[in-house]
């Protein structure tokens, strides 16, 4: 037991490997991740900066490719699919993969990708309102009885949510802000702590240790609001910086040198050998809560922290 409740086993998550290669090899890859032991396989949405995957066909694909390895969104930005359309694709592909869908969604951040297909980037404000209508849009579309919702941002009307998987895919809301993350406590499966997104923000600084835990009680609180228990909210955590024996995977979020004090001191900075990065995992999950792992691009170097944690 931890002093927030009952103690999760560890999951890991891999990241979609790159469509730089035959389609047969990107299958191989997936198998490869699939036999090292990861949980899950995981997808971003993006448009600019080079990004190539649509993250619903590629879902997709890898379900039909693997067994066991679940597919998961991180996130869909919210802005960029009506409800309706998302709950269908997700429905669908719940099925398909029999049950190893996790829907990830967010209220979308990155202005490029905005600009460059002329959606309106709104205040942070106005797109997390927008994204709690469209969970429940959503989340009423899982259910037996058509759905008719009438909100600010989204109508639909007399509509019955097709195909119905036996269960509603496991719903992750991410977000780095105390509006979002308490709805992620009111409403999600699995609440993503990452850092807040912004021109002038340092994800070193708002991942610190006393910044991840408030992140944490925003989850935690929001939960509790809506009279569930906070421990039925799982909590995941991509890290920043992975650099197991020499091996370094960085995230495009990380600025700081990785000698500054501050890069160290972070929950998302996982950093040394095997063992001590396998320490820092259960010191993490101890005092946060903290147990879905998101652990950077190179699988092969994190391999042993899977293979030795996952499951436990």
């Amino acid at each position: 037991m931890t002093a927030r409740g009952t103690r999760r086993p560890f999951r890991f998550i891999a990241p979609m490997p790159r469509l730089d290669r035959p389609a047969y090899v990107w299958r191989e890859d997936l198998r490869r991740v699939e036999d090292l032991g990861f949980d899950t396989v995981a997808v971003s949405d993006h448009i600019t900066h080079g990004w190539v995957m649509d993250p619903l066909v590629v879902m997709t694909a890898a379900a039909a490719a693997t067994r066991r390895l679940r597919v998961l969104s991180l996130v869909l930005g919210n802005d960029y699919r009506h409800p309706a359309f998302v709950h269908k694709a997700a429905a669908t592909l719940t099925v398909l993969s029999e049950g190893r869908l996790e829907l990830g969604i967010g209220a979308g951040w990155m202005v490029d990708d905005y600009e460059a297909t002329g959606v309106p980037f709104d205040p942070a404000a106005v797109r997390v309102d927008r994204l709690a209508e469209s969970l429940e849009v959503v989340t009423a579309l899982f259910g037996e009885q058509p759905v008719t919702f009438v909100g600010k941002h989204y109508r639909v009307v007399d509509l019955d949510g097709l195909p119905k998987p036996r269960t509603r895919p496991p719903l992750l809301v991410g977000g780095g802000g105390r509006r979002v993350l308490r709805l992620a406590g009111r409403t999600a499966d699995i609440a993503g702590i990452n850092p807040a997104h912004g021109r002038n923000r340092d994800a070193v600084d708002d991942m610190s240790p006393e910044r991840v835990r408030q992140k944490v009680d925003w989850v935690r609180d929001g939960a509790t609001h809506a009279g569930r228990d906070p421990d039925d909210v799982e909590l995941q955590m991509s890290m920043l910086r992975v650099a197991v024996n020499g091996s370094t995977a960085v995230s495009s979020m990380f600025a700081r040198h990785p000698d500054d004090p501050a890069t160290m001191r972070s929950p998302a900075v996982l950093a040394g050998t095997v063992a001590s990065c396998i320490e820092r995992l259960q010191e993490i999950r101890e005092r946060y809560g903290i147990s879905y792992f998101h652990l950077g691009g190179d699988v092969k170097a994190v391999a042993p922290i899977v293979g030795a944690l996952a499951g436990t």
